[in-house]
């Protein structure tokens, strides 16, 4: 075990190719790195970074002996690792759904961690290649200015090799030879070009030293020698120790290329026409060249701001910062663009819904910083356009795209409405905020309130920005501001089919054998006999074995009872806890350990649950069928009587869709499939159903249960199922509803639950039917014009209210019996008591034509039924300019009555319970009123 290090030792790195080939360790003095050169006289380690260690040479001069494209570039990497006894693999998903801390792949390594790295599931191969599309939204921000060194999405060369205690496949020395030879005799690249950089790597829950490859200015892979675990600040020794390459498809095309940018080489035709809509033209090739060479100084995390970044540039080249930076923007905005609607299509085509939550917030990230792109380049109109030719461009080499074209279209409109929506609704909320911030002495808006106001509400601080500078308070938006959102937002724990326990339970545990799982062997049994294990707290039992079913993937435990010598107790709860299952009981006694037992689960409970389970996986193939391909499981729960499934989808469900739901997943139960349940090596069941299984969550083990519903739907699940679907009998969705952004639930009963279900509703239209006194044939029609004669029999009380309010206005030029009227200080005040008759609406319409024929009027009215007392306070213009204030008046009145009330200057309402002081209450807002004109 070490403590985690910030340099390995020299040793780690002192390999016999180096000392074959001659070359020399060295220390670069700007960025304090060991390297390894063929050149003595090299004084850097060559990289071109913040730091100024070099610049980029490779522009317009390339290294390589030919010019490859990106694909050319991707299957030359494969090829030869294939030629040099490695499997090809193809790339996993990029949304990580086989993890639970992360949500995007960001690495060729990703795919492998834990489970292979870990030891705890063989590789697909060994050793192997494959060409990752990899996303890293912690480089957002440097994404466009740095001319391509950083993207958010790129595609990852990784080579690897997972070397265990009894066979070693290689190691470090020919990992680099593989990388040399790659580079010099494939790619034609001089040896003397080759820089070798010692590195720490960490990353996944992994560690160990690296070597980042360096070609003029470039680093273009690293090579990592994985063989540490890192816990809170440890490192811990692997037995596996894997080599971890990654080799930047892009950044070896855009060497062979020399081009201005790395956008230039991946995107060519796709960012011409980019600059085409956005009328960027006659560009300067030679500018852009001599940028390229120094964009590596921009690093905006290390830099106070992209113009501080602007000016050493400037300097450099001679020229002047606002114009290079006049000329640079629009076209850095352009590359960006080009790089997040990718990126973004990649995510949307695997069934991520923009949302406020994990993926889902990352997705709408990249959608609100494109819009806001598009807005600065003034192309919003060509949103669509753009995504279309990523789509088109892209799948060529990844088919999936153009398969999920018409949904990641629908995904863009509705997230479009969602973000013109929320730029409507978040002018009054930032109104509110800069007047209190002004109102404590704020003159500029904290960075924590751009964040809240982007992480609650969804509002972009550039949108902020241009709001709160109208209402007169300063903005600064840190440049990196998107970068830091992000990487809140890319690691969590996630939902996974396991349940977590507390740490005494797991003590409790320690040191049993695995609980053999019988419901496992027969899900149909319902009894069987055991041997206590353990009983602990007087209330916990350890059995060897049980066909109690334990809590997990929304299945609750099966509930019944133990018999044992002579004595019965109750089971309320099971869980597993690691490999052991705890039955939590209740009873007087418990059983001794070493006793046997006899255990009864509670049938009908668990045939519901089976049944209910089953279910699910039917109803949410039967959503994805309906909907579209990217509805994935969000969360489910199963019951007896009634389950819910919640799917992940960019609209509210319609009526029509919930009832084609309904209907395919009934019908795929009236086929009377058979469920199939079998386990499976990890690998083999990812290469044969896909990475589908994880609708659940992460599946841990070396080994999955994979759960196929014939050709209807395969998971991997650890729940109980039925034989075949036809012992569910029915399915009925008995509610639907949005339970947050982009997630929606499908409440629904199975069986005999079922049947009951839609017995309620009938017997709701059957009530119904009598009390309007309509058969039920013709009941829509009744209720119809029922709606209709009501709809205008309130209008007609609205207009006879207004006309009464204006006659009841016009009698109050004098003193009656149920009105008062005074003056104070030049104010006329109008006290009216309505008696029992509390009808709101006539008191404030006679109130409102009160004022509106006498600016100076103040009107207080109120009464009380046999509940509430009212309080209705409404002020003329003219009056509120001398200083009277209805909410105040409202607010005090209506705390002698027991109750609040608020409003506005002019108009405030109140009410409690205490009716019996509401003539107290009526004299306190004679008083507040009489205040408020003594302050004028």
């Amino acid at each position: 075990m070490l403590k985690a290090l910030e340099k390995f030792p020299a040793e780690e790195y002192a390999l016999p190719f180096f000392k074959e080939h001659g070359y020399v360790r060295k220390l670069c003095p700007r960025c304090k790195t060991f390297f390894w050169t063929l050149n003595p006289e090299q004084e850097t380690c060559g990289e071109a970074r913040a730091e100024g260690c070099a610049t980029y040479t490779f522009i317009g001069n390339s290294p390589t002996k030919r010019s490859f494209t990106l694909r050319e570039m991707r299957e030359a990497f494969l090829s030869f690792f294939e030629k040099h006894g490695h499997t090809r693999i193809k790339p996993y998903p990029v949304v990580a759904r086989w993890r639970d801390d992360i949500y995007l792949t960001h690495a060729s390594i990703i795919d492998f961690q834990p489970y292979v790295t870990e030891g705890i599931a063989p590789p697909p191969a060994n050793p192997l290649v494959i060409v990752q599309p990899c996303i890293r939204l912690v480089d957002i921000t440097n994404t466009g200015p740095t001319f391509g060194k950083y993207l958010t999405i790129f595609e990852m060369g990784g080579h690897h090799a997972f070397n265990y205690p009894d066979k070693e496949v290689y190691w470090k020395d020919q990992t680099v030879r593989y990388h040399h030879i790659f580079a010099t005799e494939e790619l034609g690249i001089k040896p003397e070009e080759i820089t070798y950089k010692e590195e720490v790597w960490s990353g996944g829950g992994n560690a160990g030293p690296c070597l980042e490859c360096v070609v003029r200015g470039l680093e273009a892979a690293t090579l990592v020698f994985m063989q540490y675990k890192v816990v809170g600040n440890q490192f811990i020794k692997l037995p596996i120790r894997t080599v971890d390459t990654g080799y930047g498809i892009e950044r070896y095309a855009w060497l062979s290329q020399g081009a201005p940018s790395a956008f230039h080489t991946i995107y060519g035709e796709v960012l011409d026409r980019i600059f085409e809509m956005a009328g960027i033209t006659n560009l300067d090739t030679n500018l852009l060249a001599k940028v390229a060479k120094t964009s590596a100084l921009v690093s905006l995390e290390k830099a106070a701001s992209l113009m501080e970044a602007r000016r050493k540039i400037a300097k450099i080249l001679e020229v002047e910062a606002e114009m290079l930076d006049k000329i640079l923007s629009p076209i850095e905005n352009a590359f960006a663009v080009a790089d997040h609607t990718k990126c973004l299509s990649f995510i949307l085509a695997e069934g991520v819904v923009p949302s406020n939550i994990q993926e889902g917030y990352l997705a709408r990230l990249l959608f609100r910083r494109i819009y806001r792109l598009l807005r600065l380049l003034g192309i919003t109109d060509r949103l669509y356009d753009i995504f279309d030719m990523q789509i088109r461009y892209w799948s060529q080499d990844y088919p999936h795209l153009k398969e999920m074209r018409d949904e990641i279209m629908e995904m863009l409109h509705a997230e479009e409405e969602k973000f013109k929506e929320t730029i409507s609704r978040g002018g009054s909320l930032v109104k509110r905020i800069t007047e209190e911030l002004k109102s404590r002495g704020f003159k500029k808006i904290p960075v924590e309130t751009l964040t809240e106001l982007y992480d609650s509400h969804g509002l972009p601080p550039e949108i902020v920005k241009e709001m709160v500078e109208a209402e007169g308070l300063a903005v600064e938006v840190p440049e990196n501001f998107y970068s830091l959102v992000a990487e809140r937002h890319m690691q969590t724990r996630k939902a996974t089919e396991e349940v977590e326990h507390e740490k005494w339970t797991e003590d409790e545990v320690a040191g049993l054998p695995a609980t053999e799982e019988l419901y496992y062997k027969d899900q149909y049994m319902t009894s069987f006999e055991a041997k206590v294990l353990k009983t602990f707290k007087d209330k916990y039992v350890v059995l060897d074995k049980t066909c109690f079913y334990p809590e997990g993937g929304g299945q609750p435990a099966d509930t019944g009872f133990l018999m044992f010598d002579g004595g019965k107790v109750e089971v309320v709860n099971v869980q597993k806890v690691g490999k052991v299952i705890v039955h939590e009981v209740k009873g007087e006694n418990l059983p001794k350990a070493g006793s046997l037992i006899k255990g009864f689960i509670d049938w009908d409970r668990r045939y519901a649950l089976m049944k209910s389970h089953t279910a699910t996986h039917i109803v949410n193939a039967a959503a994805r069928r309906v909907l579209g391909q990217h509805v994935w499981q969000f969360g489910t729960q199963k019951g007896v009587e009634s389950s819910r499934l919640d799917i992940s989808h960019y609209r509210h469900l319609t009526r029509e869709e919930v009832q084609k739901i309904e209907l395919l997943a009934n019908e795929a139960v009236f086929r009377n499939i058979p469920v199939e349940i079998s386990w499976m090596p990890r690998t083999e069941a990812e290469n044969l159903y896909g990475f589908r299984l994880y609708q659940g969550g992460a599946v841990p083990g070396k080994e999955i249960r994979v759960v196929k519903i014939g050709d209807w739907e395969v998971e991997a699940c650890a729940g109980t199922h039925v034989r075949n679907t036809g012992e569910i009998g029915f399915i009925k969705i008995i509610h639907s509803e949005r339970i947050q952004d982009g997630v929606e639930r499908l409440e629904y009963s199975v069986g005999i639950q079922a049947l009951k279900a839609v017995q309620r509703v009938e017997g709701l239209l059957w009530r119904v039917s009598e009390i309007l006194n309509s058969p039920l044939e013709k009941l829509d029609k009744t209720a119809e014009k029922m709606v209709r004669d009501l709809k205008e029999a309130n209008a007609e009380r609205r207009r006879l209210i207004k006309e009464i309010a204006r006659l009841e206005s016009l009698s109050m030029g004098a003193k009656t019996e149920t009105a008062t009227i005074r003056e104070v200080s030049g104010i006329k005040l109008i006290l009216r008591d309505f008696g029992e008759e509390v009808d709101v609406n006539r008191m404030v319409q006679t109130a409102n034509e009160i004022t509106k024929k006498d600016d100076f009027a103040v009107t207080i009215f109120y009464g009380a039924d046999e509940k509430t007392a009212r309080i209705i306070v409404m002020a003329g213009q003219k009056a509120v300019e001398k200083g009277v204030d209805a909410n105040e008046i409202a607010k005090e009145a209506s705390k002698i009555i027991g109750g609040g009330g608020g409003g506005r200057r002019n108009f405030a309402q109140g009410g409690g319970p205490l009716r019996e002081k509401l003539q107290e209450a009526v004299k306190k807002a004679e008083e507040v009123l009489e205040n408020q004109l003594k302050r004028e």
